[in-house]
């Protein structure tokens, strides 16, 4: 009863707030308005990458593009609640954990947080599993120069298992920020059948050309 009711007063505040996109109209889906909510350059389809499926919340475009990237490298986390309604606004197949992309040391020391981690919480929330990070990420460094086949073996030595999980799950949904070539999920889609999951399921709140 009294969870309900502080819902119920926090649902209301929220919508005295303005919009954190234009600051103008009130928040109504997820910290934004209406119209800004409808006009962001939705997809809600799969995406072909890697011989994989991956669920795209939005095209990567404006201003889908300068919200990420400052959630991203700006710390604006004011974008959380957003970025996570993207998610928890598409449909998934039963799945028992959620699985962040990884970020290396190196990027956690650096922005002071795993951007992908932070929205992988609010989905996994919403979809009551919990979440899974059984594979850890070396060093990022530039590929600049490299051929396609050589990024490719980079970015798969990048991934390693932590260690040896004291939980293991079969039907995983790996979540990330955007996908291009798509070529970090796969390599962390590999670690994770090496840990006996069956069912590897990607999503993705954009995806670039």
């Amino acid at each position: 009863m009294l969870q309900a009711a502080h819902l119920l007063l926090q649902n209301s505040f929220q919508l005295l707030m303005p919009c954190v996109l234009c600051g103008i109209d009130t928040q109504r889906k997820h910290s934004l308005c209406e119209d800004c909510w409808n006009s962001l350059p939705w997809l809600k389809t799969p995406v072909l990458r890697q011989e994989m499926q991956i669920l795209a919340a939005c095209h990567y475009g404006y201003p889908i593009d300068r919200i990420i990237q400052q959630f991203k490298y700006e710390q604006h986390l004011h974008y959380q609640a957003a970025l996570t309604g993207l998610l928890r606004n598409l449909k998934y197949p039963k799945v028992h954990a959620v699985v962040p992309m990884p970020v290396s040391l190196e990027k956690l020391t650096e922005r002071g947080y795993n951007q992908s981690l932070l929205i992988a919480k609010g989905l996994a929330k919403h979809l009551k599993v919990p979440v899974w990070q059984p594979v850890m990420r070396l060093q990022q460094h530039s590929q600049k120069g490299l051929s396609r086949l050589e990024r490719l073996a980079d970015i798969q030595q990048q991934f390693v298992i932590d260690g040896k999980p004291k939980v293991h799950y079969r039907k995983v949904l790996i979540v990330d920020d955007v996908v291009t070539t798509g070529s970090s999920i796969h390599a962390l889609k590999q670690c994770l059948a090496q840990l006996g999951c069956q069912q590897i399921h990607a999503v993705c709140l954009a995806a670039a050309e």
